[in-house]
């Protein structure tokens, strides 16, 4: 029997999220091993290195590709850096896997594209919300219709982060981070709603900067009609006190609902069959996992789809339909009109960055107010 070796990754960035990452990596250390750091920060990479048991630390990250031979490396640095690292490590034969947003706009995501297709890697992106055993057994039961036709959902994520979280100056910024809680909090469960019920059709929203001192939205609404005709509800929010992350399915037989904050169990579930489908609660029950969702269930599934020769989730293409669906919120939201899928195209404002240069607010960033 052939044992696969294990393959070589690396973390470029240093950060809190880098942590995650570092924690996945380990849980699956029998398949992976992790061999280098790089941050511009020299001495955080150097104490990240050495709490992690990582043998080798770069501050720039042309030397770790250069210098180390690497299978994967994990992207956990500001979002304005993602796209330039992605295209660097395809075009060293590495596969990134891009911690949200993928990048800051449709032309950085066809820039991806193009170097995706040229080098023949997949690009992925981390959304981890979809690989939870409630969440792909929920994807396959609505996929196979057991649960009948998806008729309305509701997504939130509402979330508090006080002024003080947006003293990092680089917080906050449509340069920087691409949006507000649209691109950097409520991304993850509005990409589940999409991978639960498929393609979406058009887009109706507002945005509002209602109280922290940033360049971005705060607050955003979205009402979304999907191809199939089901209608959904997304509020993303970085101003509510009580901070809850929560979906809601409504379909033919059955209510699917789960509320957590930035992470799920199936005790986090609730299933509530239509009345003469009670026989649906079982199938939703059957082989049931107390696993948390997060970055360990990703990377196992990315390390199990390269093993078997797949292109794992999320690569660019599935990606990008999330991208494009924050996009339109913000399109929407400030030109006051629906947005189509596929309607932001050529050089359309909405394609080069998130604000479409049109937010109708001053920005506060470096501002005295």
């Amino acid at each position: 029997m052939t044992i696969p070796r294990k393959l070589r990754v690396a973390i470029i960035g240093t950060g809190t999220i880098a942590q995650a990452h570092a924690e996945a990596f380990a849980d699956v250390g029998d398949r992976v091993e992790l061999i280098a750091v790089a941050d511009v920060d020299a001495g955080r990479a150097a104490l990240f290195a050495a709490d992690h048991g990582v043998g080798t630390a770069y501050s720039d990250a042309t030397d770790l590709f250069t210098s180390e031979r690497l299978d994967i490396v994990s992207v956990c640095t500001p979002p304005q850096t993602h796209t330039t690292l992605a295209i660097a490590a395809v075009e060293a034969g590495v596969i990134p896997l891009v911690e949200k947003p993928t990048a800051l706009s449709l032309r950085e995501m066809d820039k991806l594209e193009d170097a995706r297709r040229s080098t023949g890697l997949p690009i992925l992106t981390v959304f981890q919300h979809r690989f939870g055993p409630a969440a792909l057994r929920l994807r396959d039961l609505a996929r196979g219709g057991v649960l009948g036709r998806p008729l309305v959902a509701s997504c939130e994520t509402l979330w508090y982060r006080p002024d003080e979280y947006f003293a990092v100056p680089w917080r906050g910024r449509w340069d920087v981070e691409g949006g507000g809680p649209t691109m950097g909090h409520g991304i993850h469960q509005f990409d589940l709603l999409l991978a639960v019920l498929g393609e979406w059709a058009d887009v109706s929203a507002m945005a509002a900067r209602q109280l922290r001192p940033t360049d971005t939205e705060d607050v955003s609404v979205a009402v979304v009609r999907f191809a199939d005709g089901a209608l959904a509800t997304v509020i993303n929010s970085v101003v509510s006190p009580r901070e809850t992350s929560r979906l809601r399915f409504d379909f033919e037989y059955a209510t699917v609902e789960v509320e957590h904050l930035y992470g799920y169990r199936h005790e986090d579930w609730t299933f509530t069959p239509a009345p003469g489908h009670e026989h649906l609660l079982d199938l939703w029950n059957e082989g049931a996992s107390d696993l948390l969702s997060g970055h360990t269930l990703q990377i196992t599934a990315i390390l199990d789809a390269l093993d078997r020769g797949h292109t794992p989730e999320v690569d660019l293409p599935d990606a990008r339909r999330t991208i494009e669906f924050a996009a339109a919120v913000y399109a929407s939201s400030f030109r006051s009109s629906s947005i189509s899928f596929g309607e932001l195209i050529g050089d359309d404002p909405f394609t080069m960055s998130m604000d479409g240069g049109a937010v109708p607010w001053a920005p506060r960033k470096g501002v005295s107010v």
